[in-house]
């Protein structure tokens, strides 16, 4: 058990101000792998879903009609960044292309903050629900500093000072504009389909149950997917308890980081370049690119 808590040591010897990189890398590729793959998918999945988002997404239909494309893009696009950071060649062509990606749409700084806040807060959140640990507070600083350079990197203003005033600020936002709309809707059916096949095949029967069960109230009602009956939603959280607990007690520290032999998706079973990831259009229908 001693040697379960040595990178938890290791980070609180650490400045978050100067290492947060290298704690959300630890947080990702060693201490909570699978936790935060499914956060940050939760992360994304919450983000589509604001009005002017969605809207957004349906119109270049790069989600809905190229599905697993673009989730595997997006993933790769920010593992790139936070596996080499803003500095190194590979994570500046990583930011370079989301930048390019995002350029010609009409897409608000408040929108975009939303977004970031999505990253921020969602999957911290979910460590605190369903880590086999919590998080201690150098590793919530260093998730909200690496965002927040990021942000910085994609010209966002106005973003809060601190992770307690941008969850604040997030809060706020999410529950006036996370709202029912048809777009969410449209999404969610598309990227559902995804989920449902990383469900396991002895549970297959209750798959869209479960993938409803991962959402709450408010991204359900802005994504028109009803509640799944109660006894799903207690067993998935029952169950999700109990991993975290085994995983305390009996669980032994990762010695092979997440993604050592390379970020390995569907849509690129031989390997990408960076520059083809997103669409290789990059605009709206309509509004020539510049």
């Amino acid at each position: 058990m001693r040697g379960r808590y040595g990178n938890l040591t290791r980070t609180r010897a650490m400045d978050p101000e100067h290492d947060y990189l290298v704690i959300y890398q630890t947080m990702l590729r060693y201490e909570f792998p699978w936790d935060m793959k499914l956060g940050l998918n939760l992360a994304f999945n919450r983000s589509f879903s604001i009005p002017a988002i969605a809207a957004v997404h349906t119109t270049t239909g790069e989600l809905t009609e190229r599905t697993q494309k673009r989730i595997d893009d997006t993933g790769l696009l920010m593992y790139e960044m936070v596996l080499n950071g803003f500095e190194q060649p590979r994570g500046r062509d990583a930011l370079r292309r989301v930048n390019q990606i995002h350029r010609p749409h009409d897409i608000s700084n408040d929108d975009f903050l939303y977004v970031l806040g999505c990253l921020v807060i969602i999957p911290t959140r979910w460590l605190q629900e369903y880590g086999w640990r919590q998080l201690c507070c150098h590793e919530r600083q260093a998730t909200y500093l690496f965002y927040r350079e990021l942000g910085r990197r994609m010209r966002i203003t106005d973003i809060p000072g601190s992770y307690e005033e941008f969850e604040s600020w997030f809060d706020a936002y999410d529950a006036t504009h996370l709202q029912p709309n048809d777009d969410a809707a449209t999404i969610e059916r598309a990227t559902r389909m995804l989920m449902l096949t990383r469900i396991p095949k002895p549970l297959a029967p209750l798959g869209n149950a479960l993938v409803s069960a991962m959402y709450d109230a408010p991204l359900r009602r802005a994504m028109r997917v009803e509640a799944p009956a109660w006894p799903v939603r207690a067993g998935l959280h029952a169950a999700l308890k109990t991993r975290s607990r085994l995983q305390r007690w009996f669980g032994a520290p990762r010695t092979t980081p997440l993604f050592t032999d390379g970020i390995q998706t569907k849509s690129y079973p031989d390997g990408y370049e960076i520059s083809q990831l997103g669409p290789q259009q990059d605009h709206v229908p309509g509004h020539p690119v510049t």
